[in-house]
């Protein structure tokens, strides 16, 4: 179990350091948002696609809590192992981030400066 739980985390951190990394690849490469977006999605397909052949063998390659969550649900996973592997999978996430920023040498933590809102957007009244 302890294997699966560090296949967990260490393809949920290659996997999220693999999408923030390609997308401050690609800002920094394209004027264009839309060969930007084109960009980080080709790579993310292509780092997903080597992480789940090289990690479902060992853990199923689940690398997102809600998938996680929907196993357990489904009786595929038991509380325990989704338990687990929810955490792994969020601090792997966190430890991505991190990653990412320090490969571009950028602040390891740093606060969102694009605000957000709209109907897609929750907002507490």
């Amino acid at each position: 179990m302890h294997r699966a739980v560090l296949a967990e985390g260490l393809g949920s951190m290659l996997l999220a350091a693999a999408v923030i990394g390609s997308g401050i690849m690609a800002q920094r490469l394209s004027g264009d948002g839309a060969v930007a977006l084109l960009a980080n999605t080709l790579a993310t397909v292509a780092a997903l696609a080597v992480l789940i052949g090289v990690l479902a063998p060992i853990s199923g390659a689940y690398f997102n809590p809600a998938v996680s969550l929907v196993s357990l649900l489904r009786g595929q996973l038991s509380l325990t192992a989704a338990a687990m592997y929810i955490a792994a999978q969020l601090l792997g996430c966190c430890l991505g981030a991190v990653l990412a920023h320090a490969m571009f040498d950028l602040p390891l933590l740093q606060a969102a400066t694009h605000a957000r809102d709209g109907l897609g957007q929750f907002r507490p009244v």
